[in-house]
């Protein structure tokens, strides 16, 4: 209150001054964002009072008032930068699909959370259908009706979150969109002949080439981090895998640019976009574009440059998605420890070249599903999780999130907080006696 009232008497003074004088200029100008709709706009005093009229007390009122302004400044930019300066969370977290967000069920994953070592809940708000999951109030997501309105409320699910300190990760579909690409044809990856291209599935994707599909998903971003949201995390910001060369146009362009190009450099406009307005931004990649340059071509994914235009990165390493031999584990699936232990150390040698400042911080997407249409497949419970998170751990990464496109988590997987530093204690014995084994060898 009192930095208002400084302000206050510092702008009444000047206007005494201007009318005493008739001369000078004072202009007052709005600095700071809004983020998440919870931050005041700060004033800045911005040039100065020509004063050469006035003397004795008058002149060291104003100089006086002039070091009130300064520091006044002064303090405003140092408190800004503070507010700027996000603290990172260390995110043990789940996924969570639209209908489940705005359902009764939405209260036990939000108590799950609060119970154990979880403390990141990952929600659609464009889903994999184009959808957006709540009545957002932008200008393109009404001009085509995108919202579906799964979660009613979403201020009150973001405040009952945030009661429980829960940090909430915006997931944004970004290529894959149906359903923009269907309401504005012009933006959908086409054939040679100009019709819409459809995957195996049916369903169109649209143009990573297209500033418009650009704009419109950094509407959707801006709209989530107004809602609440702390970061937002981008998925199939890729090229589809069923395209075959010489079928598809996606412009002149593409003549120039490559698919990697386009892509690392809507990355880069997604982190410049959002980043000044409070959230962190993320993208899911596949974890076999970590070092399989045949991958990264194919989905335009390059994982170190990629890496370097972000605040997190996340491969999607699921020991289901690599083909049986990868890593020379013959069928990854049945050995997740090892499979993502490989993964991630793979993970921290392409990075190694990377500064620590100038790269993203890795958070790995783990397997809590059983996939029952991989040949020697095993069943994924309490065991396998915990593997996974070892597997990463040993590597060097303690950032994870559970995938499970049903949102059905296993209580018995997740340990409290507690436990889980005790688990890691564990881990850094065993990797203590480790070394000192091979030391002694």
């Amino acid at each position: 209150m009192k930095k208002w009232w400084r302000y206050f008497r510092v702008i009444l003074l000047g206007m005494i001054v201007l009318g005493i004088c008739g001369c000078g200029k004072e202009d007052v100008q709005t600095i700071g964002e809004h983020v998440s709709g919870n931050w005041q706009e700060a004033l800045t005093h911005e040039g100065e009072t020509e004063e050469s009229t006035l003397q004795g007390t008058a002149e060291e009122e104003s100089m006086s008032e002039e070091n009130e302004i300064s520091e006044a400044v002064n303090e405003t930019e140092e408190e800004e930068e503070i507010i700027s300066r996000r603290e990172p969370v260390k995110v043990k977290g789940i996924y969570v699909s639209g209908p489940i967000a705005g359902h009764a069920k939405m209260d036990d994953l939000i108590a799950l959370v609060d119970e154990t070592e979880l403390n990141t809940l990952v929600i659609d708000v464009k889903n994999d259908d184009g959808r957006i999951t709540y009545k957002m109030q932008t200008d393109t997501v009404l001009e085509i009706d995108a919202g579906i309105g799964y979660i009613r409320d979403i201020d009150e699910l973001i405040k009952k979150c945030k009661e429980k300190n829960i940090y909430l990760i915006a997931r944004i579909v970004a290529f894959r969109d149906p359903y923009l690409a269907e309401k504005k044809p012009e933006l959908a990856v086409k054939t040679l002949t100009g019709e819409t291209f459809r995957d195996k599935n049916g369903l169109a994707w649209v143009n990573p080439y297209k500033k418009e599909v650009w704009d419109y998903l950094m509407e959707v971003a801006k709209g989530a981090a107004e809602s609440g949201f702390d970061e937002i995390q981008f998925d199939y910001i890729r090229f589809s895998t069923d395209l075959k060369a010489g079928e598809t146009y996606f412009g002149p362009e593409a003549e120039t640019i490559s698919k990697i190009e386009i892509i690392t450099q809507f990355t880069e406009y997604a982190y410049e976009t959002l980043s000044p307005l409070g959230v962190f931004v993320a993208a899911d990649v596949f974890g076999t574009v970590i070092d399989n340059e045949t991958d990264q071509a194919i989905v335009g994914q390059d994982y170190v440059q990629m890496a370097q235009r972000l605040d997190y990165i996340c491969p999607m390493v699921y020991p289901s998605h690599y083909t049986n031999g990868a890593y020379g584990i013959s069928i990854p699936d049945a050995e997740p420890y090892r499979t993502i232990q490989a993964a991630m150390n793979s993970s921290a040698e392409v990075l190694g070249s990377i500064p620590e400042e100038k790269r993203a911080r890795v958070r790995v997407w783990l397997q809590s599903f059983t996939a029952g249409w991989v040949s020697g497949h095993i069943s994924y419970g309490r065991e396998q999780i915990r593997d996974q998170i070892k597997g990463a751990y040993d590597a060097g990464y303690e950032e994870w999130i559970l995938w499970n496109a049903a949102v059905n988590y296993q209580r018995d997987s997740l340990l409290t907080d507690e436990e889980a530093d005790a688990e890691r204690e564990k881990w850094d014995a065993e990797q203590a006696e480790n070394i000192s084994t091979v030391s002694g060898n």
